[in-house]
């Protein structure tokens, strides 16, 4: 896979990378935005994963819902870096604001049960998440939007969201609450009286098992949002096909390792079943040798007469013999877990970054990481 030609193309707008957790995903969103900005392009890099490693990699002393300029980039080339972190609650507020009138923004804002809604409710922060990438979209101030999605399955849980969040909406637990603000006053008791009898018997039980308290902050809450539920679904559904546009690509990141690979084959599956188009694979951290020609067997076999020896030197040499056999083995069960993956998906193109000797934490060593990603001659990195 060649990422520099997907970087420089202008026609490549949103880039998602998801995978599943530990395997460098996040640095590989950050080193792809730093390498893009400084081949020139305008970059916000938008991470959604809680930890702080890419606000320290790029010199910021945090990270939150505003694109922040990322310093030390050079700009020579007329691109620009800015980084934020998904602040899922600020997002909700944020639409809330934009959607509704002062007065009915501020019932919702201040309602108990949406304050707990947008903290911590199941699906939330995926939605959230894509109401930012559509809100990125639409500002149009960047070139280029880099996305680092949750670790684990999770990451492609927001292409479940609107879907889960409209069947939220439009269940019946939620019409049941719906209907008292909706029929209201005389009219309504009557309605109630006539053809909703059972109405009352059902809230009586809900207001047993949740609360009375917290019935009525549901129903408040419900009737508040009823004219914005519409607008949720709508504005999903616009970043969805977003997602499926030509502009967009999808890297699956992943480690030579069997879970990490076995996750990115199910992520590979998955954006194929939703036709998101897939650029392909980022095999991180894959360890390699400058006497790859010197096996294991032979190196154990050297060892061994070097061991019968009595002399320090000799005693040295082994050792350093043993940890080569072990590279070797190690390198051996790397290119049979990929040759696996490759075997089933044999039309995923790759690009392989050589583990670093020490963790990445700063400019110089994600521009590092995009030297790799970028480089596609063949030529044999010496980063282990």
């Amino acid at each position: 896979m060649e990422i520099d030609p997907l970087l420089d193309d202008p026609g490549t707008r949103i880039v998602v990378c998801c995978g599943s957790g530990g395997v460098g995903k996040t640095t590989t969103a950050a080193a792809l935005a730093v390498r893009a900005a400084e081949r020139g392009r305008r970059v916000v890099v938008l991470t959604i994963d809680p930890a702080r490693r890419l606000a320290q990699s790029m010199g910021l002393t945090e990270l939150d819902n505003v694109p922040r300029p990322v310093p030390g980039i050079d700009t020579s080339a007329g691109g620009e870096l800015f980084a934020m972190m998904l602040d899922m609650k600020r997002t909700f507020d944020e639409i809330v604001e934009a959607h509704a009138d002062p007065a009915r923004a501020r019932a919702i804002l201040d309602n108990p049960f949406y304050q707990s809604l947008s903290a911590g409710f199941a699906g939330t922060q995926e939605y959230m998440a894509m109401e930012k990438l559509g809100q990125l979209s639409a500002r149009g101030e960047w070139d280029l939007i880099v996305v680092d999605t949750p670790p684990s399955r999770s990451a492609l849980d927001f292409l479940d969201a609107p879907q889960r969040l409209g069947s939220f909406l439009d269940g019946r637990f939620i019409r049941v609450l719906m209907a008292p603000a909706k029929a209201g006053g005389r009219a309504g008791r009557k309605v109630m009286s006539l053809g909703m009898a059972g109405l009352s018997l059902v809230t009586g039980t809900l207001g047993k098992v949740l609360g009375t308290a917290l019935l009525r902050d549901v129903q408040t809450f419900v009737a508040a949002m009823d004219t914005m539920f519409g607008g949720f679904r709508t504005r999903a559904d616009a970043t969805y096909q977003l997602l499926q546009a030509p502009g967009t690509a999808f890297l699956v990141v992943a480690a030579p390792e069997r879970d990490a690979l076995r996750e990115a084959a199910y992520f590979v599956e998955r954006l194929a079943t939703e036709r998101m188009p897939l650029a392909g694979l980022v095999l991180n951290r894959v360890h390699t040798s400058d006497a790859a020609h010197l096996s294991a067997e032979r190196a154990v076999a050297a060892a061994e007469v070097l061991e019968a020896s009595d002399t320090e030197d000799d005693a040295r040499a082994a050792g350093l013999l043993r940890v080569h056999a072990e590279r070797m083995r190690q390198l051996t069960r790397e290119a049979r877990t990929m040759a696996r993956f490759t075997a089933v998906h044999p039309r995923v193109p790759v690009v392989e970054v050589p583990a670093l000797s020490e963790d990445v934490h700063d400019l110089a060593g994600l521009r590092a990481i995009g030297d790799r990603l970028g480089q596609t001659d063949g030529a044999e990195p010496s980063l282990s």
